[in-house]
């Protein structure tokens, strides 16, 4: 089956990675335009077209995909899969070729762009990964797959986006020699049961010491790689590199810092967080205990 392939970031490329080793054929990949990124504000590509230049595929990088259905018409393909593209298509281009998408959650939970962070923020224990039809309305097509996955404990969203990117490959391959065999079964969502999540802003990286422990170590397994996580001392940004539940070592008032044997410990509601790693403005990630050496602290200041 000859696939056209929309997709951007990381988990985009795992997803690739599996259609490509497979016996269907990429045909073409389109992908986001070369961004600017750095203090330099280079233009660099992304992971899709990387990988794509590779594998010697035609990439298109159109900034409206919509705008360019000449283009896409000119593509010879059965079949379009979306990863995390980043654009809304249009029905004219649903229309012109079936389509699927790979979403990262168990659908109809957590439609829309952040489902990964959202289970994680919310303390899911079990998520996982539908292949569905595209339609106009955000994740509401019918369900062709859906594979479960128990959140491990430690998992961030860089690792739980590692883990069902490939998954998600995967089942792509599996959804693919389905149709191909006239074996798919496609299941219609129910809408009563859906879950929306919204997009991610700096602010919401910003620790609340009026939540729990769990709560704030959450906020990080679901932030800490980005937005990032962080909390005021002052007027100054703590960026945090780590944080961890010691509730059941420490109590402590809300926001107040407790220097215990060397760790950098704050209360939070009805207990205290572990801060491991911390970086101050202008200083470097350190651990908890070389922070609170080299930091001076204002007296009675508390972390807001």
């Amino acid at each position: 089956m000859k696939i056209l392939f929309l997709g951007t970031p990381h988990f985009s490329r795992l997803v690739l990675e599996k259609l490509c080793a497979s016996k269907h054929e990429v045909v073409g990949v389109i992908t986001q335009p070369d961004r600017p990124s750095g203090r330099g504000h280079k233009l660099v590509a992304s992971e899709v077209k990387e990988f794509a230049l590779l594998k010697n595929i035609p990439v298109y990088t159109f900034e409206k995909v919509n705008r360019s259905m000449d283009e896409v018409r000119a593509i010879d393909y059965d079949y379009a899969l979306t990863a995390s593209f980043g654009q809304i298509l249009s029905q004219e281009f649903l229309s012109h070729r079936p389509c699927l998408n790979v979403h990262p959650s168990l659908l109809p939970k957590y439609r829309g762009a952040t489902p990964i962070q959202s289970a994680l923020l919310n303390g899911d224990t079990h998520t996982g990964v539908t292949i569905m039809k595209m339609v106009r309305e955000v994740d509401a097509g019918d369900i062709l797959l859906q594979r479960g996955y128990d959140i491990l404990d430690d998992d961030t969203t860089d690792t739980l986006m590692e883990k069902l990117g490939v998954m998600g490959g995967e089942m792509s391959v599996e959804a693919f020699d389905f149709l191909e065999s006239g074996k798919a079964n496609f299941i219609p969502q129910d809408a009563g049961k859906a879950t929306f999540v919204k997009m991610i802003s700096k602010e919401d990286g910003k620790i609340d010491f009026n939540k729990s422990a769990k709560e704030i170590v959450n906020q990080f397994r679901a932030y800490g790689s980005k937005p990032g996580v962080y909390f005021m001392l002052g007027q100054d940004v703590i960026k945090v590199g780590g944080a961890k539940d010691v509730s059941d070592e420490f109590q402590g008032q809300e926001g107040k810092i407790i220097s215990v044997k060397k760790r950098f410990i704050i209360g939070c509601k009805g207990g205290a967080v572990e801060i491991l790693y911390a970086q101050a403005p202008s200083g470097k990630m350190l651990r908890g205990q070389d922070f609170l050496n080299g930091y001076r602290f204002k007296e009675g200041v508390h972390a807001e």
